[in-house]
Order: structure tokens, then sequence, then C-alpha cells
């Protein structure tokens, strides 16, 4: 780091009895006051130089041998108006970047300008200043990290904008260009992973570009948000740098977010906690306001857990939705465990805010929306001669199936997570039905190959929530497409309990089916039924392998041990059983809308079921005899 040395007469300050005076033959004649401490000093070597301290004596009139000069208000503090004194003394004094500003801001003070004596302190400071402080890059950050203790002056002085200005100018040029002052450090960001989360990877393929961002780091809010709107006014820094510097900042300074997750639940507040609250949510709301506008300049991880940190400190409404618009433009990048975000409010009953996470698959869903295509053009309309306009027209179009494609595999990946984030949250007994489904239904049914997932969430939710009335579990089931579950779930669905009636009657139906069609005992299938298998039996086959490597919880151990069912003979007691049950429940609620319900359930069995079932009934009849026998 560069320094400067002005005067050369040895130092001569001492303190006596609290006092600090100059070891000189000569007797004082002016007594400074400055915070509490007195100095006393002689009128000459002083008024020479300072313009404030002459109008100061001018003023106050000579009582005693001493005359005193109140300094109250003096900016800097002792150390600065020591140096001040030094320099009119001409002793030795040194100046750097750790001390420039105090100085800077003393001399004005004192009005040591040129005016009162050529040479004076404001122009040699000046010139240190210009030539060799903003022309490092460490002695400019340390410069501007002194300006907070002297904001008002450092503005005045227009010292602040300066020092961001050449600290933005040397980020935009390049690194080899910039005398750095010191070799930078490479060593990744401190991270908290309960709040903020780094990519080392990320972070290491782009160190060379990032070189700036740790050095930065180690600013204020206020000085660190007004140093990036420079850089990125440059236009020169890719949106991922500007992203990874956020996200190293982010690091630095929300540490430990998660330990004000109770806060408000708490009946006596800490104040110092809440200020530091309300610090820490200042700052991430900083940095969210920095956050490049383009898709993947920050990570999908690290959009989510600025938004759970922006819901622990109680963040504005404007916040959370500009980060849900963020997290939905790249939703498929996501995990589960992001999406877990701590519902901190009194009024929210629930363990996680499945309140932010729809807004989220709104907003996904809104983004991922395939553009309108071209009408399809007959073939002579290709043969005859194109404009370039046409040309360009044929460009667009591919352009929007390209889209259209990459749109179709993101509701894919987003339809495996959502049923990923339902088996976490299904097991909250305070979890409203209407709120599983809203999740459950807001990804359109084609996005979900395989339903294996969601039945293990419905699952898990029955278990959770034993309360549920008949119709409430029909109404969970209706999101459940049973021609879409492997061999293996519809083994455990046929035989639990916790279902309703038509929806183990359509899984043994398609078990059923799906037996005769791989070789049973039943004999030959309708032509409709076999239309129906051959479009689902390639994801039947896919999912089922999926689904046995899958490790289900502990609540849920015991439904993957239905492999006693072979068919669905072994389960037509049970059947008959459910059969007599819904039919007298049907009695006691005898309505329209339970009969068109049941209509509809029939409905979505093939044309011809009434000779399937009846194979059924017929094969079993001899079994039943034998039982009763």
């Amino acid at each position: 780091m560069k320094f400067m040395k002005l005067g050369s007469r040895p130092d001569t300050f001492i303190t006596t009895e609290a006092v600090r005076s100059v070891n000189s033959e000569v007797v004082s004649d002016l007594i400074v006051q400055v915070k509490g401490s007195r100095y006393l000093l002689h009128k000459f070597p002083l008024l020479s130089k300072c313009s404030r301290l002459q109008r100061l004596c001018s003023e106050s009139p000579e009582t005693s041998q001493h005359q005193i000069v109140q300094l109250p208000d003096f900016p800097g503090g002792i150390e600065a108006f020591e140096l001040c004194a030094k320099f009119c003394y001409g002793i030795t004094i040194t100046l750097s970047a750790y001390n420039i500003v105090a100085a800077r801001c003393a001399a004005e003070y004192l009005q040591m300008t040129e005016d009162v004596e050529k040479g004076n302190l404001i122009y040699k400071l000046e010139v240190f200043f210009n030539s060799c402080i903003l022309s490092g890059w460490k002695d400019s950050i340390v410069t501007l990290q002194s300006t907070k203790s002297y904001p008002l002056w450092s503005e005045d002085l227009v010292i602040t904008s300066r020092c961001i200005e050449a600290i933005a100018s040397k980020v935009l040029a390049h690194p080899s260009k910039v005398n750095l002052s010191r070799t930078y450090s490479r060593r990744g960001p401190r991270d908290d992973i309960s709040c903020i989360e780094s990519d080392s990877r990320r972070h290491n393929k782009d160190s060379s570009k990032i070189w700036w961002a740790e050095d930065l780091a180690e600013l204020s809010i206020d000085l660190y948000w007004r140093s990036m709107i420079a850089i990125k006014s440059g236009g020169k820094v890719p949106a991922t740098v500007i992203g990874d510097a956020l996200r190293i900042y982010a690091s630095r300074w929300l540490p430990n977010i998660s330990k004000y997750a109770n806060f408000e639940k708490q009946i006596v507040h800490d104040q110092s906690e809440s200020d530091s609250i309300g610090k820490h949510r200042l700052l991430l709301e900083s940095i969210i306001s920095l956050l490049p506008a383009e898709k993947g300049a920050v990570s999908c991880s690290f959009l989510l857990k600025l938004l759970k940190a922006t819901n622990i400190l109680k963040g504005s409404c404007s916040s959370k939705m500009e980060l849900a618009r963020r997290v939905g433009l790249q939703l498929e990048d996501a995990s589960v465990n992001d999406l877990l975000i701590p519902c901190v409010s009194h009024t929210c009953d629930t363990i996680y805010d499945v309140d932010i996470v729809i807004t989220i698959l709104q907003q996904f869903m809104l983004q991922v929306q395939s553009p309108p295509t071209s009408p399809l053009r007959r073939r002579g309309d290709f043969e005859r001669r194109r404009s370039r306009s046409a040309e360009n027209i044929d460009l667009e179009f591919q352009e929007s199936r390209r889209s259209s494609s990459a749109s179709h595999s993101s509701k894919l990946k987003v339809a495996k997570l959502v049923d990923g984030y339902l088996q976490e949250i299904a097991s909250d007994t305070n979890l409203p039905l209407s709120k599983f489904i809203s999740i459950a239904e807001a990804i359109p049914g084609f996005a979900r190959l395989d339903h294996d997932d969601l039945y293990k969430a419905i699952d898990i939710y029955l278990k959770g929530h034993p309360g549920l009335n008949k119709s409430e579990r029909k109404r969970l089931c209706r999101i459940l497409d049973c021609k879409k579950l492997s061999m293996d779930v519809c083994m455990h669905a046929a035989q639990n309990e916790l279902l309703p009636l038509r929806v183990v009657v359509q899984v043994l139906f398609f078990e059923q089916a799906r037996t005769a069609m791989s070789g049973g005992h039943v004999t030959e299938l309708p032509s409709n039924i076999k239309a129906l298998l051959a479009n689902h039996d390639d994801t039947a086959k896919t999912s089922a392998a999926s689904f046995n490597k899958a490790k289900m919880t502990p609540v849920n151990d015991q439904w993957s041990n239905a492999s006693g069912i072979k068919s669905p003979k072994s389960n037509i007691s049970t059947l008959k059983m459910k059969l007599a049950e819904d039919d007298d429940l049907d009695e006691h609620n005898a309505d329209e809308i339970g009969k068109s319900s049941r209509i509809k359930a029939l409905c979505v069995l093939p044309n011809r079921p009434k000779k399937m079932f009846s194979k059924l009934w017929s094969n079993n009849r001899s079994s039943v005899a034998s039982e009763k026998n």
C-alpha cells in the first residue's frame, strides 16, 4: 500500500497530566480543546496555516496568558487534529489510505488552504489522494471503507464518489492493468448452509473474472450498492459474474439468518435483536435490487435461499414476488430441499410456506407457456420462390419449436419436483386439503409420465389426516390417474384401505387388464381395452423400475410390502366388502351429486367393462363357495 511522509522534525509532543503539549523552550500561548482533550500549543505555527483558527482567535478576547479555542465538532477526533498540528510544526507525519480521509476532513475543517499558505496540507493531501490512492486497488477499497466514519464530510469533499469511480474503472479494466497492491484471496466464500449456499465449481470457473468480488464484500451495504451500480452501468461485466459477486457478498453478511426464525413468535423481544433484524432486512433487499435481470445469472438455489431469508426477516411483499418470479423462470433447476421454506408467521399453522410455492408454480406456468406456432404450409408454398421475409418467418418458426420443446422438458422436470415436494409436506397435519390439491394440479397432467410419486404423496397425506371424510378422500384421489401407475404401486393400492372404493375398482380393473395382456389366464380382451393399455404399457414399465428403487419414509414402510397380491382374485372378498360399504353410505347420502360422481368414475373404464367384471366374479365364485363351506 502507498504512504506519504511530510515534515522532517522529530516528534516533540508530550503528555503531562492529561494535557498534550510541545516540548519547546517557547512558552505556549494557545489552548485548543478537542472533544475533551486539551492541547497547549503556540499561535504562530498554527495560525499561519489554519484560517479557521485565525478567525476564532480574532473573535475571542485575550483574557489571560493563554487564549482558549473550543473545537467540539472536530471531524476525525484528536488523532486527526494532532496530524494537522504536527504538520504545522513541521514534525514528520505518515499518511496512508487508513488515515487520509480523517486528515482531509480535519484539514478542511481548519481551512488549511492555498489562500493561507502555498503548499498547505489540503493541496498535498489532494495530490497524494489522486495520484497514489486512487491508482491502487486496495488503497481505494480501504479509503472507501474509512469514509463510513465521516459520511457527510466525505460526500461534500467528493471522496466517496471518487473512490467508487476508481473501483468501478478497475473492475471494468483487465486485471493485468490493475495495481492490486496485494495478492487478492482466492478462498471460497464463507457460507451457512441454513441460508446461503455457494457453488464452488462455478466460483472456481469464474475466479479469473471475479477477482474483485471478495474485496468488495468487505464494504458496508450502502457503499457496496453504489459500487455495484457503477460496475453494472459500465456494461462490460457479464451478468453471471455480477450474480456470483452478489452470492459472495450474501455469504459474507447473511451467515446466521435462521436464528431469527422464531423471533416473531417470542413474547418478549430484545431491542438489539430487533435492530439486527432491521439491518439484515435492509441488506437483503438491497441485494435483491441488484440481481441481474438475465435468466440464469444466479442459480435457482441461491434465489430460493434469498426467498427463505426474506421470509424469515419479514421482507417486503414486492421482494418476495420478485424472487418468486425469478425462481419461476428457472424452477426446473431447483431441488425439493430448496422449496422447503419455513413458515415463521404466527398466523401460519403449516410447517412450510406452501403459499409462496403455489405462487412460484403459477409464475412458472406463466413463463413456460408455449408461444403460438405458425400455421402449417402446403407443399406447393415451399416450392415457390421465397423472399427474405419468408426465410425470417421460417427461422422464427424453428425458434418457436425449440422454445416449445424446452418448455415441455421443463414441465416434466418440475412435475417430478412437485411430487417430491408433496411427499415432504403431506405429513403436516395442518396442511389443508385444498392447498395440497392446488399444488398437485398446478402442473398439467401430461407433464407426469407416471403417477407413482403422486400416489405416494396421496398415501402419506391420507395417513397423516385420518379424519378425512369419504367426500374429501374422493376429492383428493381425483388428481390420481390409475392408468399411469406401475404394477407395484397398483398392488399396493389394491389393498390400501384408505383409498375410496372407486379408485380400488379402477386399479383392479387396469391391473387385471394388464395381466391379461402380459399372458395371464383371462381370455381375449376387447379391442378398445387393448388400445387403452398399449398407450400406457411403456410408461408403466419404466415407472415400475424407478418405484422399486425408491426409499420410503418410516411412516410408509408398510405399503411397500404389497407383493402378496398376485391378481385381482386375491382381493375379491375385500372388494365385495367395500362395495357393500359404499352402497350403505350412498343410501344415506343419495343425491344427484353423488350419483353423477359414480357415473363419472365408471366412465373412466373402457366401453365394455361388464364382460370384464363378469369374468372377475365368475372366476372367483368357486373360491368364495369353498370359503363358505
